[in-house]
């Protein structure tokens, strides 16, 4: 092997080897959110890139082009707080938040000092007609039902929204479980409905991502391995080079 080639297959072990660093901080944060509630795991999206050397030799990079995030729904754990929810279907909750409306799927909510539906972060819960869900003073009894619309005994107090976007993907994910449409239009989420007394769990399996990360481990030292033995390739070539030929 040339040593132009011994520096390129280098290349190629780098070029893997940090994508692999990057999807183990992917994993990671996977692992960290297993009890998250409505968090959603993510996973790298690998391309072969190619690119021709002078010599007219190609050469097979990895690179990672985004982060694909894992849709199913998580499972439906029980929470008997009546102002918990959860959403069975594709649906969004609409949040009021200081920079705009944002979304989410995490439905563990509380009430502020004026009665109003909000998140754990503080931000309020949007029904429909953009406003917050309000509770009146002194009421008990809350109900939830299937299609969002909130009644206490002292009568309706709104309803719900729930929205979908056409390409869930390319939402953004922000701080606090909510995601930025980026543009997209809030549809209505026909079909979503709601589960009182219920919130989602992670849909993240600590099995499956422990074995991804196992895995991962694996193939970077694998790959740091190699990089060390090409190192090792060119300086034993290099020490040739440069040693006096023997009479």
């Amino acid at each position: 092997m040339s040593g132009k080639q011994m520096e390129n297959a280098s290349y190629i072990a780098l070029s893997r080897q940090m994508a692999l660093r990057r999807e183990m901080d992917v994993i990671a944060n996977n692992m960290a959110n297993l009890n998250t509630t409505a968090y959603k795991g993510e996973s790298m999206l690998f391309v072969e890139y190619l690119e021709t050397t002078e010599t007219g030799e190609k050469m097979s990079f990895v690179q990672d082009i985004s982060l694909v995030r894992n849709l199913t729904a998580g499972n439906l754990n029980s929470t008997e707080n009546p102002l918990d929810t959860a959403i069975s279907g594709d649906g969004y909750y609409e949040i009021e938040t200081p920079v705009g409306p944002r979304y989410t799927r995490n439905g563990s909510f509380h009430l502020n000092g004026a009665g109003e539906l909000i998140t754990a972060n503080g931000d309020k819960v949007l029904g429909e007609g953009g406003n917050p869900i309000a509770l009146p003073p002194n009421s008990s009894d809350v109900t939830i039902t299937r299609d969002g619309s909130v009644s206490t005994d002292q009568g309706p107090a709104g309803k719900i929204r729930m929205v979908r976007f056409e390409n869930e993907q390319a939402l953004i994910k922000m701080p606090g479980g909510l995601y930025d449409a980026d543009g997209q239009e809030a549809l209505p989420a026909e079909g979503s409905e709601l589960m009182q007394g219920m919130v989602e769990n992670s849909n993240v399996s600590g099995i499956i991502e422990m074995t991804k990360m196992i895995s991962t481990v694996r193939s970077y030292s694998s790959t740091g391995r190699m990089v060390n033995e090409e190192h090792e390739r060119q300086r034993r070539a290099i020490q040739a080079l440069g040693s006096p030929a023997k009479g």
